[in-house]
């Protein structure tokens, strides 16, 4: 039986899972519905790297969404993300949680784990336009409202974009749903790590509804991709470092470059 620290920890963590499946739930309905959009909470479940299609760059003309700047919207996800990277983390300290079993201190060396985490996600990104693609001859197409929102419209939106708030979505969603939901429960449980796999990818891919039930399906399968590294790795450097260039290229390639 895991000790009593551990399994408040894995409590804590399913309380922000929870709220993070909640939010993006909010913020799913305001995209789908743009003329009652609240600006009052923030998105989260924000992943730009599994909407590939190219769209038609529009903006919505809406009070509340004229009245706020794309770099302030960016900054106030990665301030709203951050927050629950600031609750797990103290989570951590608090109950004593090694390091370790976040995948920090272990497993490759951060310089091999940079050069793993670029190389899968440039192949990630790849595979994802290919499988975009693949969709667009089948007939279904991803909800991309809310990537053509998050593109900025100047230098320093792009700055905050890149610099800010793509890493701190990229950290927060992998301390959340790698580090902490399969390594810290396989670890203090004594769990085999890949059913753990499974049940976090699919949550992965249900906090990202406001991209549309393809989406779902992509962030779900990239989620496990992702996962399976984590644990093949034991490093959490290296998705997260995936993740960050899945969501960059895919960003910079369709908004930035079109």
């Amino acid at each position: 039986m895991a000790a009593p620290q551990w399994a408040a920890f894995v409590g804590l963590t399913g309380l922000v899972v929870t709220a993070f499946l909640v939010l993006a739930w909010l913020s799913a309905g305001a995209v789908r519905d743009p003329p009652t959009i609240d600006w009052r909470f923030t998105p989260v479940g924000v992943d730009p790297g599994v909407q590939s299609r190219p769209v038609v760059h529009t903006r919505m003309l809406h009070p509340q969404l004229e009245s706020i700047s794309t770099a302030s919207l960016l900054a106030n996800v990665a301030v709203t993300q951050g927050l629950f990277a600031v609750v797990l983390v103290g989570g951590a300290v608090a109950f004593s949680i090694p390091p370790r079993a976040f995948g920090l201190g272990a497993g490759v060396t951060s310089g091999r784990a940079l050069l793993l985490g670029l190389a899968l996600g440039a192949g990630l990104w790849v595979a994802n336009e290919a499988s975009a693609r693949a969709l667009d001859v089948a007939g279904i197409e991803y909800d991309e409202r809310l990537r053509a929102m998050l593109a900025p419209d100047s230098l320093a939106g792009w700055v905050v974009l890149l610099g800010v708030a793509l890493p701190t979505i990229a950290a927060v969603e992998e301390l959340l749903f790698r580090a902490a939901a399969i390594g810290v429960v396989a670890a203090g449980f004594d769990l085999s790590p890949w059913p753990l796999v499974v049940g976090s990818s699919v949550a992965f891919g249900l906090g990202h509804g406001a991209q549309g039930r393809a989406g779902i399906a992509v962030t779900a399968m990239l989620g496990t991709v992702l996962a399976s590294a984590f644990v093949l790795s034991g490093s959490l450097l290296v998705v997260v470092v995936a993740h960050y260039l899945v969501n960059a290229l895919e960003l910079v390639v369709h908004e930035g470059l079109a």
